[in-house]
């Protein structure tokens, strides 16, 4: 930690005791401190509200990678952070956004705590308030805030007219907060719905999709739905998007995954929506150029040289069931496409469904190597070891990343592996941060 990130830690470090829990959706203290400092989010430019379970953090690239591309200035609100804390806050500018500086975040952070007078508030809320009065000082032509958990009680959920709606595939995740059902989960989801806001939909269950539409109806919004208003779709290994517009033919998507195509469809569905004139070359530009780490990022820095030679290095951040899926899916197309023997190293956290995310690579039957990392509620290695083997994996706990980067193998006279790093966020940032990757 630099001198000028130490102030930062502080406050986040006060600021986590003014509530004694850490997780607590309720909009009633958001209101308070917003009204306390002048309501800033009533005055943001254009907001793109982005929730769902999987898939909002790369919807929300897209959608600023497509708003740069065709020269627009954005300001994006996501979390978690991977290495850095700043990157929760990204300033729009001319030419490209840039990270909130560290001296900016301190001064902010202060003046919310400030105000704040010592009352009872999550970590979360505050920091989305700093975020929100950052945005509401800094002109740019739309604003991207990324829901934390849920939607109807997220902290972000005070913007009272955005300019569009995003629901990313609803899955189950936060069984504890959101409900543990997908109609209780979708609900929560739907909550972002304004009165008469239009909302582009990504492709849901039939069961989330019953709830969002009833939603939609009681708030006379109008849906633009994936299947249904929009199509984005992979095709001789180009991007295809259509709507009622006409359609885009542009090359694939830079972030990899067939799920980074609806994705990419949803973002471009609304920033349109939203009223920004889009071109097919500032699509393509933007597809060219979107960026999102942690989410099947090929590593090739100081982790990978702890392989064998010629190992191929993956990382991907999922943590629930819905992102098992996309990511199982994902990895059948590399295998298929050139086979390589298969190694995950996984980690998860306690609250997460283990065995529902690990079920679904059962039939690529890789080598399953399981390790802590440094989140007080990350699960046991030998726990989680458990967990893969109910799931008919064959798995190892290691006592750390190290160790299981060691324990990595080529057989004699064999393939390099193909090696997946998985199973939490948290992990993906000890990974970065190890691999040297810097945010900017």
């Amino acid at each position: 930690m630099t001198v000028a990130e130490a102030p930062i830690a502080a406050i986040l470090d006060r600021l986590a005791k003014l509530h004694p829990k850490l997780i607590d959706l309720s909009l009633d203290r958001m209101v308070g401190a917003l009204a306390r400092l002048g309501n800033p989010h009533l005055a943001l430019p254009p907001v793109i509200h982005v929730a769902g379970t999987n898939g909002k953090g790369s919807t929300s690239a897209f959608a600023r990678a497509f708003l740069e591309a065709s020269g627009r200035t954005v300001h994006v609100y996501t979390s978690p952070h991977l290495v850095k804390f700043n990157e929760r806050f990204r300033l729009g500018a001319p030419g490209g956004g840039r990270l909130v500086e560290d001296a900016a975040l301190a001064k902010i952070l202060l003046e919310v705590e400030r105000a704040n007078e010592g009352q009872p508030i999550t970590q979360f809320e505050i920091t989305t308030i700093a975020g929100l009065m950052l945005f509401a000082r800094h002109p740019a032509d739309a604003v991207i805030l990324e829901v934390g958990m849920g939607g109807r009680f997220d902290a972000t959920n005070v913007v009272p007219r955005p300019a569009v709606s995003i629901i990313t595939p609803v899955s189950m995740d936060h069984a504890d907060y959101l409900g543990d059902t997908i109609p209780k989960i979708a609900a929560e989801k739907a909550g972002i719905l304004k009165r008469g806001r239009p909302a582009v939909i990504s492709l849901q269950t039939p069961e989330a999709m019953a709830v969002i539409e009833a939603a939609a109806e009681a708030m006379r919004s109008r849906l633009f739905v994936s299947g249904l208003d929009w199509f984005a779709r992979a095709e001789n290994g180009r991007f295809v998007f259509q709507d009622e517009d006409g359609l885009i033919d542009a090359p694939p998507p830079r972030l990899a995954g067939a799920h980074q195509f609806e994705n990419a469809g949803a973002a471009l569905a609304a920033v349109k929506t939203a009223g920004f004139s889009m071109s097919p070359a500032a699509v393509e530009r933007g597809l060219q150029a979107v960026a999102w780490p942690g989410r099947l990022q090929r590593l090739t820095g100081h982790v990978l040289a702890a392989l064998p030679t010629g190992a191929e290095l993956w990382l991907d951040g999922g943590h629930n069931p819905g992102g098992g899926a996309v990511l199982a899916e994902a990895v059948r197309t590399m295998q298929a496409r050139q086979p390589k023997p298969l190694v995950m190293i996984a980690g998860m956290i306690s609250t997460k469904d283990p065995r529902g995310f690990l079920d679904h690579f059962r039939a690529l039957a890789p080598q399953v190597l399981t390790v802590p990392f440094g989140y007080p509620a990350a699960l046991p290695a030998a726990s989680l070891a458990d967990a893969a083997r109910s799931a008919g994996l064959a798995a190892t706990a290691c006592d750390s990343l190290d160790a299981a980067l060691a324990a990595v193998a080529t057989e004699p006279g064999g393939l390099p592996p193909r090696v997946l790093i998985t199973g939490s966020l948290y992990l993906a940032g000890e990974v970065l941060a190890k691999d040297g990757w810097v945010p900017a």
